[in-house]
């Protein structure tokens, strides 16, 4: 990619790059869990999945008085593993898009500050060089040692003092970063350095659109926050609604393991996943 080499992995995209400087970049569009998070959040969703499983379709398979049989037992470790295992791999994945989409907007945040800080540099008279070394040293007081552009400074001023272009390190970073908006300033960024642009213009107008979709979506969220909840607790109240049953009225509960409490039981699930899954595909408003 660019100016860096891949280190050896199995994946079709690494996680991790090597630049010529010897720093590891991050691939920001890809995400793998170690296999202690990869085995802890499969747990974790098991427990869940299997809890909700059992809850819903445990004692199936009862006498006529009410006890468990042999079918039970067999029925009710079917549908523990069954369902434990199935939200375990469903889990993954959906854990794994909100770890990169939160590293993403984590990122875009903090791209945003650095286009701040060095507009404000290029104002007071610095050339560009200067404006990215200034930025890095006001980053470093407002965020933590670790944080994403605090490393991506560090590369590109490190590439910069081996003499690469420093154009060319900022184009990687965007492709490396997923984020359209970064990946366009260094596009741009790219064609106005070399051919004597108006470089303080286009960080100043990358900075204010980037500002502007912020504040756009972070007015989306506000607003779509009460119907997130809302959308919850319709998740939950099926649930804890089964368990109170169950509990209250043991008699009643036993209903649901008959063959039509199971039909009705899958059906409403059916339904209710359906709707969870059209309620968040409506929700998930992109600026």
């Amino acid at each position: 990619m660019g100016l860096f080499k891949k280190k050896e992995k199995k994946e079709l995209e690494p996680q991790y790059y090597m630049s010529p400087t010897h720093i590891q970049t991050l691939n920001y569009k890809v995400y793998y869990f170690s296999k202690k998070e990869k085995l802890l959040y499969f747990i974790l969703a098991f427990i869940v999945g299997a809890s909700v499983g059992y809850l819903f379709y445990g004692g199936i398979g009862k006498d006529e008085y009410g006890n468990p049989t042999m079918v039970t037992n067999v029925m009710n470790i079917i549908v523990i593993v069954t369902v434990g295992t199935l939200a375990g791999k469903m889990f993954l994945p959906i854990r794994q898009n909100q770890i990169i989409n939160k590293r993403r907007k984590m990122l875009s945040n903090q791209f945003r500050d650095m286009l701040d800080g060095i507009t404000t540099s290029l104002g007071a008279g610095n050339n560009v060089l200067n404006s990215f070394n200034a930025v890095y040293n006001d980053l470093k007081v407002q965020y933590d040692e670790g944080a994403y552009i605090i490393k991506e400074l560090e590369i590109i001023l490190s590439g910069v003092h081996s003499n690469f272009n420093i154009e060319d390190l900022l184009a990687d970073f965007g492709k490396r970063s997923g984020v359209d908006d970064i990946e366009s300033f260094a596009n741009v960024f790219k064609i106005c350095y070399r051919k004597g642009g108006n470089i303080k213009d286009v960080i100043q107008n990358t900075h204010a659109i980037i500002s502007q979709k912020m504040e756009m979506q972070e007015d989306i969220e506000t607003t779509l926050s009460g119907n997130k909840m809302d959308q919850m607790i319709m998740i939950v109240m099926p649930i804890a609604l089964i368990g109170i049953i169950k509990m209250m009225s043991p008699e009643f509960g036993a209903n649901y393991a008959t063959l039509t409490g199971v039909a009705s039981t899958t059906i409403a699930i059916v339904f209710f996943v359906a709707a969870y899954y059209i309620g968040k595909t409506i929700m998930d408003i992109k600026v």
